[in-house]
């Protein structure tokens, strides 16, 4: 009964039916529309073309062949530290086999490692024995949701908007699914008193609410949680005696200068309490952050708070799944140990993982929105944001570029944040003093504007044409040494429209005499659409 009242939507009926799609056009190319399939139902970004941080997988690939370590040629293939960071996990694994059974918590020598490396940013201890590792994120929570159900009156306290992952493991162990609801008014912030009333109503029903999922930052509203929020939160826990599970697998995707991620451990001790006072598990996985590490499967949790009795089932349920696979604990190893300045791998993989991995700027233009004026101009005064994008990182332009040029068959493209933009940039970097334009009529207003009251200014003559009006194209671009031929292909009635194939080979011609043609073609593919 529990199965068939699971819904899991990320994998649902849509994403089947793309996977019918995708075999329909393999076994028979040109039946649909499209030439590919983009599956975008999950996060997933080695699938559209992000690359791998090359450490990462030098360390992968000598870590699964050893043998290469002692080869001369090796050195010259891999960086010095990758090949000495393989030889120092190797050391690690028994055997030196990345193909055997392990420890079912994991391996000590990486546990340690991840440790260390969760200590360095809480600045607080973290034990390697508190580490277990997980096939990814979801068996970790799986794996708490069948530890906390007793029983059909036990429930979790989880967020709405949420990730469907709880509510499909919470009823396929029976438990009640007890919402909270996330604040849209507050930016999808939280309110303690929502905690209240949700567990009031829930004890008033007979369900033992037995812990409280958090996700920071939340997926899928994208905010990261207030640390007085997570204050709030730790003391909710504590008096009522919740488990606290942490989801923080987006803790690196935070692109506001003015936020940054807090662990919940890391406030629960600044605020006193040990683990004597406060039951918590956070997720961490390398399938999210800036790495996109997902086929890889590298993920933990944090185990604190728990008697040694709790423990022991913990680890009897973690060894029913004998073991997580050894190149996920080897890279959530990697990413809480990275290179450092010095090291041979340090400028590639700065380059690659933030280079290409996201770009503050690009979000800009589309991170925040606005109820009214005031908050505009509250945010144009540095006070107020809106969505910060705890996700993942997001392409830099050039990744946007090469594709549409390949798109495009261009040599190359150029991506901007504006169609205006675009305008001012070519008539100021392109036609010189004394040069000569010719646009038309049906030009957006604001370049018109510019056409006509600031390029005389610089000595630069414009012509104004009706659109599609060929006769006075032709006249203007021979009595005048036209430098760029700004022609918007898209007013009132569309400039294409009333083009013949004639008309595009004689704008072809002038070009061929010198006159650079600018067309808004973003409104002309609307329009044929």
């Amino acid at each position: 009964m529990e199965v068939v009242e699971c819904e899991y939507v990320v994998r649902g009926e849509i994403v089947i039916n793309a996977q019918r799609l995708q075999e329909e056009l393999q076994k028979k190319p040109g039946s649909h529309p499209s030439v590919e399939i983009l599956n975008c139902n999950i996060g997933n970004p080695q699938s559209l073309d992000q690359q791998p941080v090359t450490f990462f997988r030098e360390v992968l690939a000598l870590c699964d062949y050893p043998t290469i370590l002692d080869r001369d040629e090796t050195h010259a293939l891999f960086s010095v530290d990758s090949i000495a960071r393989a030889w120092q996990i190797l050391d690690q694994i028994p055997g030196r086999a990345t193909g055997a059974y392990i420890h079912s918590q994991g391996i000590k020598g990486l546990h340690d490692a991840i440790a260390a490396g969760i200590a360095a940013r809480n600045g607080y201890p973290c034990k390697a024995e508190d580490i277990f590792s997980t096939d990814g994120a979801s068996p970790a929570v799986h794996m708490m949701m069948q530890l906390l159900s007793r029983s059909e009156k036990d429930g979790i306290l989880c967020p709405i908007p949420q990730y469907p992952l709880y509510s499909a493991s919470i009823a396929l162990h029976g438990d009640h699914f007890v919402r909270y609801y996330l604040v849209e008014e507050i930016r999808w912030g939280l309110e303690i008193s929502e905690f209240k009333k949700q567990v009031e109503d829930a004890r008033s029903k007979g369900i033992t609410v037995r812990a409280l999922v958090v996700i920071n930052p939340t997926n899928p509203t994208e905010q990261v949680l207030a640390e007085e929020n997570q204050r709030q939160i730790v003391e909710f826990c504590k008096k009522e005696g919740l488990v606290l599970l942490a989801d923080g697998v987006y803790q690196e995707n935070i692109y506001v200068a003015h936020k940054k991620f807090n662990s919940f451990k890391k406030i629960a001790r600044s605020m006193g309490y040990e683990d004597q006072d406060i039951s918590l598990v956070p997720f961490q996985s390398v399938s999210k952050g800036c790495d996109g590490e997902c086929g890889k499967k590298g993920s933990y949790m944090e185990v604190t708070g728990f008697s040694t009795e709790v423990r022991e089932q913990i680890y009897k349920v973690a060894s029913v799944n004998l073991c997580s696979n050894i190149s996920g604990q080897i890279l959530a190893s990697l990413v809480m140990n990275l290179p450092k300045e010095g090291d041979e791998s340090y400028e590639s993989y700065v380059v690659e993982r933030y280079g290409c991995c996201l770009k503050t700027n690009s979000i800009n233009t589309f991170a925040y929105w606005f109820k009214n004026c005031d908050e505009l101009i509250d945010f144009k005064e540095g006070g107020h944001t809106s969505f910060e994008y705890g996700r993942y990182g997001n392409p830099i332009t050039k990744v946007l570029e090469r594709k549409m040029s390949e798109l495009e068959r261009a040599e190359t493209t150029l991506f901007v944040s504006s169609g205006m933009y675009v305008s001012c940039a070519v008539l100021s970097a392109l036609v010189p003093t004394g040069g000569h334009i010719v646009t038309t009529t049906g030009c957006y207003r604001k370049t018109r504007m510019l056409i006509e009251n600031e390029l005389p200014k610089r000595g630069i003559k414009a012509v104004v044409i009706a659109p599609a009006d060929m006769g006075s194209l032709k006249r203007a671009l021979c009595e005048n040494k036209v430098n760029v031929g700004l022609m918007q292909l898209y007013a009132g009635v569309p400039f294409i429209a009333n083009t013949s194939w004639y008309d595009k080979l004689s704008l072809s011609a002038f070009y061929l005499h010198g006159a650079m043609m600018r067309s808004c073609k973003f409104y002309m593919q609307s329009h044929v659409a």
